[in-house]
């Protein structure tokens, strides 16, 4: 038999997650930095970094003010993602190619976290949880900057390429 469904347990739900997704970023981040051979773009993933680590630490304020703990939920998509990202750091070298690659899931990443933050502001509104809004409204205004930041990095990389190309 199917539980009730409450906005509650949504919330929770989705709070769970994505703290296991910024706690699986974490992790994921060093080898994309140590991969990439544009120094623009490890710079602007070290810093990333450090933004992701902070967004941890607001999930966990979160969760302190719901007197909620983690449930060890692990985040299926996020996982995905981020394997596909791995599979290319391990099948290729460090190239212009690569830091493409790195920037194309690293964007996928992004575009996941914006959706997850949006969905969940609006479920903390219905549940008046204005302390809540806030913090994620910063953490999503972050993934939209990074977003925007590796599209630039991108464009960069692939003009620089294409001259490159013309100059041969």
């Amino acid at each position: 038999m199917k539980k009730e469904a409450k906005f509650e347990d949504l919330f929770q739900e989705q709070l769970e997650d994505l703290y296991d997704a910024e706690k699986q970023i974490v992790a994921a981040l060093p080898k994309m930095i140590a991969a990439s051979s544009s120094e623009e773009l490890s710079a602007a993933l070290d810093s990333h970094l450090e933004e992701t680590k902070q967004q941890v630490t607001r999930l966990e304020k979160i969760f302190e003010r719901t007197a909620q703990q983690p449930s060890g939920r692990e985040c299926k998509g996020m996982q995905g993602l981020l394997a596909e990202g791995e599979k290319s750091v391990s099948e290729m070298g460090k190239s212009a190619v690569l830091d493409i690659a790195i920037i194309g899931a690293a964007r996928r990443v992004e575009h996941y976290e914006i959706a997850a933050y949006a969905a969940i502001i609006s479920l903390a509104e219905v549940l008046g949880s204005q302390d809540a809004c806030g913090l994620f409204q910063e953490t999503l205004q972050e993934e939209i900057d990074a977003e925007e930041t590796l599209a630039e990095i991108a464009d960069s990389i692939l003009a620089g390429e294409s001259a490159e190309d013309d100059e041969e």
